[in-house]
């Protein structure tokens, strides 16, 4: 479809279909940075693309329920995201696995979809699955996707909101790394530490829940400096 031939929107409709693919270009940058496959083209997807791609073919308007992938994580993320060997288990499993991210075109959000999520997550053998919503959640409803972890399945709430920007790119933001829990050992080792005794980033921090990091998780931020070109510091997520 030319421009030309594209249908003509109400200047709320054009604002909320840009809204929307800042939104998708923040989630595909984030599951970059997690260490997921995601091709360039899909990153580089115009605002047209999109509309083209998740449009209603008569009003133009962005169909959340279209708004839905899949994606499947890297050789790095696998070696990554795989414990350390140990006598006890000489041949550990990686934690990393498929995502599922969806839109959900509700406008309010109860229990009952937050289920429904959880199940898809279940019953495709999702590792991780995110779940972006117009509005917010109450914490009774997010209640529904406590089950999932005892299955080691990891669900999380983003408001679309949350991702207009990508905070990471911001130049005041400094580069965060997520260490290999060998990595990990290592830096503990080094400097005789406990992960415990480690500077502290909040599980529930912005940059935290951009690169879907975990509890007990430890991240490299590197900053830039005038004398030193750059430094890293480290941090224990809690």
């Amino acid at each position: 479809m030319d421009l030309e031939e594209r249908p003509r929107l109400s200047a709320e409709a054009e604002r909320e279909v840009t809204r929307l693919w800042r939104t998708w270009r923040t989630v595909l940058e984030m599951l970059l940075d997690r260490g997921y496959n995601i091709a360039s083209s899909e990153l580089t997807i115009s605002r047209d693309e999109f509309q083209r791609k998740f449009g209603d073919q008569q009003t133009g308007h962005a169909e959340r329920r279209l708004m839905k992938l899949q994606a499947y994580p890297t050789p790095e993320m696998i070696a990554r995201d795989t414990p350390r060997r140990t006598k006890a288990n000489p041949e550990p499993q990686t934690t990393a696995g498929p995502i599922w991210v969806e839109f959900s075109p509700e406008t309010t959000i109860g229990i009952k979809h937050l289920r429904a999520f959880a199940q898809h997550l279940d019953s495709n053998k999702m590792t991780t699955g995110i779940f972006i919503t117009i509005g917010p959640v109450t914490a009774a409803a997010l209640r529904a996707f406590e089950p999932l972890a005892e299955r080691g399945i990891t669900a999380e709430h983003f408001q679309e909101q949350d991702l207009l920007v990508n905070i990471t790119r911001h130049e005041l933001v400094p580069k965060h790394v997520l260490l290999s829990a060998e990595e990990k050992k290592v830096l503990l080792d080094r400097y005789r530490l406990k992960e415990t005794q480690l500077p502290r980033i909040q599980f529930h921090d912005p940059v935290s829940r951009y690169l879907g990091l975990k509890r007990g998780n430890v991240v490299k931020i590197i900053r830039k400096s005038e004398t030193a070109g750059r430094y890293a510091s480290y941090r224990w997520v809690f």
